[in-house]
């Protein structure tokens, strides 16, 4: 069989639609069609699949009008309306110029300076005087020229276009540069033999009841093409980040634990003061943590207040405290949680001693006042965990750590030494993050430090206690390589996440 009508005769309506402009550029094949960009692509794809052309795409810097741009191109640049009042009158005042020509106070001293600096006009004893004749008044200058002629590709811009391109990007808005990504196709030696063809078929399409009841011998099926790809289908599902809190419960509570939950604010009380961090610390600076204004925050009992002021004071249990003046009045201050660990201190404080031991888990959002980058963000999410047992032990802290690293899908884990006001003794937890080939820390943990447990269980019993940093897990089993992305909400992007189950 000839090559060229076997290939013909699989042609679906889309492709024999096109195939007699093919000789055209994608724009004037899109007018000629008449097919929506989405309904020429998928035509241009099925054809690039019979090798009768090669797609690419480009990525062009497109110089095109701003919002002033726009309006200049109207009414023209500001320096061309007070050049015909100056051209009116010869020699006119500054504030007579001003005033008449109507141009906002940035639009005349532009207007001015761009004139000078073509040696149009000069200015003299509060005067400006016009230098420049009739024929170089009335012929137009390179920034008029280049506004006329947008949109422009960048990389095609003559020298004297690329000049009155630099003079216009110092003024506000009226020029823009957009990237836009063009499409381009090249014919095959095939494609070359039916481009420009008019292709008429009379196959059949699909099969239809009408079809079965009105069928004759001799029609014919169109060929099917097996190696074209069919449209994608994305099927509804939860955003990744949701399904990862769901996943992240789902494994602290088939290990037994129960779930804590609480306001995104809370007073510094339970922030900081419950979990013997000194009201002197860094980390209640307000270049570290938000704090709400004009609102005092309520606290809890006295008796609480004051085991929590004699533990920062003096010390519990052995202890020499911070050794200083606790204020009732800084531990009202009202923040954005800086750390879900305020929601294990309320527990504490609340627990019934008779049902222990105990284990509590929260998965929520925090605020610090951090410097957004690659791996930080003043939103993101943490999840707490707690075990309040008097046989629990270090060995039991880190087991908890490594099994729920390992249920996320990290097997590279490192534990190391670490320091923090209410834990002793103290470790941070890091996970191989193997594109950056660096360790990510994720976690922190220890087991809380008697200052905390005392005031809050009335007893120093063992609490271990962590707070790893969930969006950071999520950035690894999403492979995601800026934290920025994680709440950036492309749907191109969303739609490809894979579904964890």
């Amino acid at each position: 069989m000839d090559i060229n009508k076997e290939i013909t005769e699989k042609l679906s309506p889309l492709e024999r639609k096109i195939v007699p402009y093919l000789n055209l550029t994608f724009e004037e094949l899109k007018q000629k069609s008449k097919l929506d960009e989405t309904s020429l692509l998928r035509a241009l794809k099925f054809l690039e699949t019979k090798k009768i052309l090669n797609l690419s795409t480009k990525k062009l810097r497109i110089v095109a009008l701003g919002t002033n741009g726009i309006y200049y191109k109207k009414t023209h640049l500001p320096e061309r309306n007070l050049l015909t009042l100056i051209e009116n009158h010869k020699a006119i005042s500054l504030g007579e110029a001003k005033k008449l020509s109507k141009l906002s106070d940035n639009e005349f001293k532009v207007s001015l300076g761009v004139l000078k600096s073509k040696a149009i006009i000069e200015l003299k004893n509060g005067k400006i005087i016009l230098l420049a004749s009739k024929e170089e008044i009335a012929k137009k200058t390179l920034e008029e020229q280049l506004l006329e002629s947008l949109p422009l590709e960048e990389s095609q811009l003559r020298p004297e276009q690329q000049l009155a391109l630099n003079n216009l990007k110092k003024r506000k808005e009226i020029i823009e540069i957009q990237e836009k990504n063009v499409i381009f196709f090249e014919l095959t030696e095939l494609g070359k033999k039916i481009a420009g063809k008019e292709i008429v078929s009379d196959s059949i399409e699909e099969v239809t009841p009408e079809i079965i009841k009105s069928w004759k011998r001799g029609k014919k099926f169109r060929r099917y093409e097996l190696q074209s790809e069919v449209p994608k289908i994305y099927g509804g599902k939860k955003h990744f980040v949701s399904r990862s809190i769901e996943k992240g419960k789902r494994i602290w509570l088939d290990l037994g634990f129960k779930e804590m939950r609480s306001t995104y604010t809370q007073t510094s009380f339970w922030n900081f003061d419950a979990l013997f961090t000194a009201q002197d610390h860094p980390v209640r600076e307000l270049q570290d943590t938000f704090y709400i204004k004009s609102v005092e925050g309520k606290l809890p009992d006295k008796k609480l207040i004051e085991k929590v002021k004699q533990s920062h004071e003096t010390g519990v249990n052995g202890s020499k405290g911070w050794k200083y003046s606790w204020s009732k009045e800084d531990s009202k201050r009202v923040v954005l949680r800086t750390h879900t660990t305020c929601l294990s201190a309320k527990t504490l404080a609340s627990i019934d001693k008779t049902k222990l031991p105990a284990k509590f888990f929260s998965i929520g959002k925090c605020f610090r006042n951090e410097t957004l980058d690659w791996s930080h963000g003043f939103e993101f999410n943490q999840t707490e965990g707690i075990v309040i047992d008097k046989k629990a032990n270090f060995r039991h802290l880190l087991g908890y750590l490594e099994e729920f690293a390992k249920k996320m899908g990290f097997k590279k884990i490192k534990i190391r030494p670490s320091y923090f006001p209410y834990t002793e003794p103290s470790v941070e937890g890091a996970v191989w993050h193997e594109e950056k080939k660096q360790w990510i820390e994720v976690f922190g943990a220890g087991i809380f430090r008697p200052e905390v447990t005392e005031p809050l269980l009335g007893e120093p019993l063992p609490v271990l206690a962590w707070g790893p940093g969930f969006d950071r897990l999520m950035m690894l089993v999403y492979e995601i390589k800026d934290f920025r992305q994680i709440y950036e909400n492309d749907l191109k992007d969303l739609r490809n996440k894979k579904a964890i189950i």
